[in-house]
């Protein structure tokens, strides 16, 4: 079927369901996701096998997008006002998820390679979703403030943990011998670099926007570079997330903040398109039939990571005194699950080849509950922490604004 086709199809449903989900008062990442069941390649094969496989750029740009825009949160103010708090709640509940994945898979007697590989991927949550539905609801408050950094955090300890629990699972899946070069050392590198090249093309970018007047040319720089740190993560083998999020970062910490918020507003009015087809694309590429093979692995999993989440967030916030509102909410936005765990499970894929297939099949699952179901748990938690106004009371704050 022609690409173009395809694409012409993913954004017609996709602004059709997300009309709908206004009308039922649902997030549109909901919208977009349902969108991309009904036209992919097991339904109604609007979006063919053959054309998923054809736009991965468009998935890979997407998520440098995401990236840069969560990068553009961490201003140094910002973060010196409440960082230290988001770091500790970042560990707390990164690590509690995993923690609490692998003593459960484990006490049920699952494979160890499984255990530690499902842990880890745990970590991981979906910056897009979150961001889409901040976004969408122009959440303002001190969870929505936490919220951000600790989710763009959240991929960088994943990473490490990741990158060790693999490791460990290689070597007690084969019998081979740990190494602390290819467990630790390898993979610190690797984040350390990513960071290095982003903060190095986000001060690159920062110098070159003094050379242009006009907003579309400063928006090219930004979009140029955002392409180029995709590319250079693939070809040098780094974290395009993290490499693109210094990016932001940089970008926002150099240049003077009523500028940077111009920018940064080209871009969100650049990016919904891109954003509409990753989502879509990434409910195309859901298969309906890995549901009845998970089990009672797949259920263990999102019942342990979901209560990881929760009670780290809840309990990171209670040691650093965070606002209650944090301590009863945050927690509760941290389940959206897509991008980097299937990416992390695509690696397994080739990792453990004897484990690899369930492992997939678990976390394409999860995919499916958590990208259903987590916008909408976002939107609730922020809503009963008073940081989304209901439809009546956010038209009139805006008149008033106007005024």
């Amino acid at each position: 079927m022609n690409i173009l086709f395809s694409l012409a199809m993913a954004m017609a449903f996709g602004l059709l369901l997300s009309r709908a989900m206004k009308l039922l008062h649902l997030p549109n990442v909901t919208g977009f996701l349902i969108a991309g069941l009904l036209i992919g390649p097991y339904c109604l094969r609007l979006f063919p096998s053959q054309s998923l496989e054809e736009v991965g750029a468009i998935t890979t740009v997407a998520l440098g997008f995401i990236a840069f825009s969560i990068g553009g949160e961490f201003k140094l103010s910002h973060i010196k006002q409440i960082g230290s708090k988001a770091i500790s709640i970042t560990m707390f509940q990164a690590l509690m998820a995993t923690l609490l994945v692998d003593v459960t898979l484990y006490l049920f007697g699952f494979p160890l390679p499984v255990v530690l590989t499902l842990g880890a991927i745990a970590t991981a949550t979906a910056p897009a979703a979150t961001l889409m539905v901040v976004r969408q609801y122009k959440a303002k408050g001190p969870v929505t403030s936490t919220l951000l950094p600790v989710v763009a955090m959240d991929d960088a300890v994943g990473l490490v943990v990741f990158a060790i629990s693999l490791a460990l699972a290689q070597a007690f899946g084969s019998g081979q011998a740990l190494s602390l070069k290819t467990t630790l050392v390898d993979h610190l590198v690797e984040i350390v670099l990513s960071l290095a090249v982003g903060l190095a093309l986000g001060a690159l970018v920062a110098i070159v926007t003094r050379f242009f007047q006009s907003r579309s040319n400063k928006l090219c720089v930004c979009i140029a570079a955002v392409l180029l740190g995709v590319a250079l993560s693939e070809m040098w083998d780094l974290s395009s997330l993290l490499l693109c999020m210094s990016i932001g970062a940089a970008f926002v910490n150099l240049k003077s903040e009523s500028e940077t918020a111009v920018i940064l507003e080209q871009c969100d009015r650049w990016t919904p398109p891109l954003f509409m087809l990753f989502f879509v694309i990434s409910g195309a590429e859901l298969d309906l039939a890995v549901i009845p093979t998970v089990g009672l692995l797949g259920v263990l999993y999102l019942l342990a990571r979901s209560l990881g989440k929760y009670f780290g967030a809840y309990l990171g916030s209670t040691l650093v005194k965070a606002h209650p509102h944090i301590r009863r909410y945050l927690g509760i936005t941290l389940l959206p699950q897509a991008g980097v765990a299937i990416g992390m499970a695509q690696v397994v894929i080739g990792a453990l080849p004897d484990y690899g297939p369930s492992i997939r099949a678990v976390v394409l699952c999860a995919t499916l509950v958590y990208e259903l179901v987590g916008p909408l748990l976002t939107k609730w938690a922020l809503t009963r922490a008073g940081e989304i106004l209901p439809a009546p009371k956010a038209r009139k704050a805006s008149g008033l604004a106007a005024k």
